[in-house]
């Protein structure tokens, strides 16, 4: 393996703008290529963030021989696609979430990553963060006593209708776009998968609002809000026997410092503050040091199916109108 390993970045998509920087800060590695549909599109990314080599086409940087990694922002409709394009090729791949459509997808992604001997990871970027460290200690404690259900909410107006996030064929909708974030938090929190969920949608022809319920074998429930029709809210909330952590910002805790609040019935709030990080970057190292087997990844491909299989719960539930178990689910909506 080089010494530096060589990363490319599948598509010109607007996270990228947040994730490159992070990206150019790791130890370990430097972006040495940018592919986009159009040679000027990829030559303007690469004058930008003085990226050395700009493709027009994905096929032709994946087998160019200049990368060893590849970060893949493209809409959820290509991830599989291109993810088993990219570990075919011989490359390790951080995919941005969700890691596909659905978790016979995400199955074959986890098979294509097991035979080709490469690591492919879904890019939660959240719980590299500090905080929710602090936040699984504070639990593990008993801060709160035993944890009875979880709430959180992901919300934002998408006010123009013809985004990616608004299109069915691209696999837009509020629970993949927003909504996972809050399914992949009751599970970390968890630690576990639920048993069944529920959910409640409005299908038009994407789900722009769902609310959802995950019954997990201890007997926890997680509930959560997500949409992207109405105003933008960020909220965790952890509720014990005792007290309760909230976190209002858990998507993006914050590089400066994040603030744990620790609510007690007759007490006055306690807080919790944790050194704040970039979670991208923290991300993107981790992905560089498991790929250059230094580390194992925290949240291996496994936990990507795992996800996507209570989404696909969640949408036939939506759908049917009725409670669903993961393993159940086969379809999507």
């Amino acid at each position: 393996m080089r010494e530096l390993l060589r990363w490319g970045i599948l598509g010109t998509a607007s996270i990228s703008e947040t994730v490159i920087p992070a990206i150019q800060s790791c130890t370990g590695s430097r972006i040495a290529a940018v592919a986009s549909r159009t040679q000027a599109r990829a030559d303007e990314w690469a004058a930008r963030y003085a990226i050395p080599l700009a493709f027009s086409s994905y096929d032709d940087l994946l087998h160019s021989g200049e990368v060893d990694l590849i970060y893949l922002p493209l809409p959820n409709s290509l991830h599989a696609e291109w993810t088993i394009r990219a570990l075919e090729a011989g490359l390790h791949v951080l995919c941005e979430k969700p890691l596909a459509l659905d978790a016979r997808e995400a199955h074959t992604i986890a098979e294509a990553a097991k035979q080709s001997g490469r690591l492919a990871a879904e890019a939660y970027m959240y719980r590299h963060h500090p905080v929710y460290a602090r936040l699984q200690e504070l639990v593990a404690e008993g801060s709160i006593g035993r944890v009875k259900s979880i709430h959180s909410e992901f919300s934002f107006m998408d006010d123009e209708p013809d985004t990616i996030v608004a299109n069915a064929e691209l696999g837009g909708g509020a629970l993949m776009d927003v909504g996972c974030y809050c399914v992949n938090a009751s599970r970390l929190i968890e630690g576990a998968e639920p048993r069944r969920v529920s959910a409640f949608a409005r299908l038009d022809p994407v789900d722009f609002s769902l609310v959802g319920l995950l019954e997990f074998p201890s007997g926890t429930l997680a509930t959560f809000t997500t949409s992207i029709e109405s105003a933008e809210r960020h909220r965790l909330e952890i509720h014990g026997e005792s007290g309760m952590l909230v976190l209002k910002s858990p998507w993006h805790p914050g590089d400066q410092y994040a603030q744990i609040s620790i609510q007690r019935h007759g007490e006055a709030d306690e807080r919790v503050s944790v050194a704040g990080d970039d979670p991208y970057y923290l991300e993107a190292q981790e992905f560089v040091e498991a790929c250059a087997g230094k580390r194992p990844l925290r949240w291996p491909i496994a936990d990507a199916v795992a996800n996507m299989a209570v989404l696909d719960a969640l949408k036939v539930s939506a759908r049917e109108g009725r409670a669903v178990a993961p393993n159940e689910a086969k379809t999507s909506l």
